[in-house]
């Protein structure tokens, strides 16, 4: 099975035997990068607060195909060695300096060069090495046949090679219910109001936080029973109806745009850059009963039937795949926000099918020139109408998810957001605290409903403690039978500026 690791050095890919455990991982690691030194052991979260039990196999703990663990390592540790050379017995091949050395044998070729000093040299040829063994591999980056296995059944090969064979299938529908999203209305009009600043010529994304909820439905009790009818070998897709959890809307209660740079020669559109405040934007949504159900992208205008980039479709199926825990139906959305020829605003809700989440969890799927279809990596087949095809188009691999209006009966949007360049506020600050805290009393508003705004919260955890004042404040927020301690509403006005009034 495939799993990856999530580093603050990027994304790593490993290959891993049935029945492997944390110990096999970092053997497989270590076969790229001999020196890498951790910071934090394998873990099953992004803090590294749960570690992996080297005593139990990967799947015990929860980590299948396509699935992701997370450390942190020494970044000046990571280099990878990439050539694995393997020296021969035989004769040596002397040098003018009287040293000697092995011929190389790195599934490739050596060659002798002479020196700016006039002594001859025996270095490895890169091109030819490459080269030689892209000829003799069975598919490109792959082994020779006979350095796998010295006698091969058609029925073994047949096997074998359809795992690098995928027959392309549109998924007709999502892995949500048909509640479908519901995204708040408030947040989403702030993110497209944001964009339209810049004409909607600049890409942003940000993180949805909200929760699933159960949806009852008649045949529930018959979707139990339905085999699960998922095939490997060749490939073929065909509607794992055990797995689809049908049972499930998305909430949408709150938006976070993480800090990034605007960049159109970025496949994304945006550099993410990194957060400080990700600890505490995790914490907070913990607190209120939250987590991330989804990623919302806003984007120029394109042109009719292009609804997603080959890098948002590749970047939607990894975030698929993390809430998952591997290539598993998931709930996570991807919503697009954009304008249309006549400028108004377009917002709709997707889903990648199965197979691309498959397909991007073993690296078969690539970004290419031209970014309305996905290239296939040259070591993958993919088939579409029985015949062998180098991309596939983005819109085989998305579902749509229907998408309605909803206004939070917990949340309020008025405060500015965190990580935005131009605010015509001024960013946020304790005057835009005042300024929003002071309407209560006014209209119905009172403290705790003008206090219980996402971004407001996540900027007072710059100044209370997170694991103790917040956590009571959100109490309040969660369940408004719980009154918010004076204490609190005093200290808060205080920082506000109101001399102690709320």
């Amino acid at each position: 099975m495939i799993v990856r690791i999530r580093t603050n050095m990027g994304l790593w890919r490993t290959t891993l035997p049935a029945g492997a455990k944390s110990n096999d991982v970092l053997a497989a690691i270590s076969q790229t990068r001999p020196d890498v030194v951790y910071e934090t052991p394998l873990s099953l979260d992004p803090k590294c607060e749960r570690p992996l039990d080297p005593q139990r196999t990967l799947e015990q703990q929860g980590v299948t195909h396509g699935g992701m663990i997370y450390c942190r390592v020494d970044g000046s540790t990571c280099a990878e060695n990439t050539v694995k050379e393997k020296e021969e017995e035989g004769p040596a091949v002397a040098t003018d300096a009287g040293s000697s050395a092995h011929t190389a044998n790195a599934g490739g070729t050596t060659k002798r060069i002479i020196d700016k000093d006039g002594s001859i040299k025996l270095v490895h040829a890169e091109g030819a090495s490459s080269t030689a063994a892209e000829a003799k591999g069975f598919r490109k980056g792959q082994l020779a046949l006979r350095d796998m296995k010295m006698a091969w059944t058609l029925a073994e090969f047949t096997a074998m090679d359809d795992q690098y064979n995928f027959k392309i299938k549109r998924q007709e529908s999502s892995f949500v219910g048909s509640g479908g999203v519901r995204l708040e209305s408030s947040a989403v009009d702030d993110f497209q109001s944001y964009l339209r600043r810049f004409s909607f010529l600049q890409q942003r994304f940000g993180w949805l936080y909200g929760r699933f909820e159960d949806e009852k439905t008649d045949n529930e009790e018959e979707e139990k029973k339905t085999p699960n009818t998922t095939g490997w070998g060749a490939r073929i897709y065909t509607e794992p109806k055990e797995k689809r959890r049908k049972n499930k809307q998305v909430i949408v209660e709150a938006i976070y745009e993480p800090p990034q740079q605007p960049d159109p020669a970025a496949a994304e559109g945006f550099v993410i850059l990194d957060d400080p405040d990700e600890e505490n934007v995790e914490a907070l949504s913990q607190m209120l009963g939250l987590t991330k159900v989804g990623w919302i992208v806003g984007h120029p205008p394109r042109e009719k039937g292009f609804q997603l980039s080959s890098a948002e479709i590749i970047m939607a199926a990894e975030l698929q795949l993390e809430s998952a825990g591997g290539v598993e139906p998931t709930p996570f959305v991807t919503i697009r926000v954009t304008v249309d020829d006549d400028g108004n605003v377009v917002v709709e809700a997707f889903q990648v099918s199965l197979q691309c989440m498959e397909m991007v969890a073993e690296e078969a799927l690539e970004v290419g020139p031209n970014p309305g279809f996905c290239y296939v990596n040259e070591t993958f087949t993919a088939i579409q109408e029985g015949k062998p095809s180098a991309t596939v188009e983005n819109n085989f691999f998305l579902t749509v998810v229907p998408i309605h209006r909803y206004q939070s009966e917990m949340f309020v949007s008025m405060f500015p957001r965190a990580n935005r360049a131009y605010d015509d506020r001024g960013g946020q600050s304790h005057e835009e605290m005042k300024r929003q805290l002071s309407k209560s009393g006014q209209s119905g508003w009172t403290f705790v409903d003008l206090l219980s705004d996402f971004a407001l919260l996540l900027y007072l955890c710059k100044f209370l403690d997170v694991q103790t004042d917040m956590a009571k404040i959100c109490e309040s927020v969660k369940d408004r039978e719980i009154l918010l301690d004076d204490g609190y509403k005093i200290i808060i006005s205080s920082m506000a500026g109101m001399d102690g009034s709320y």
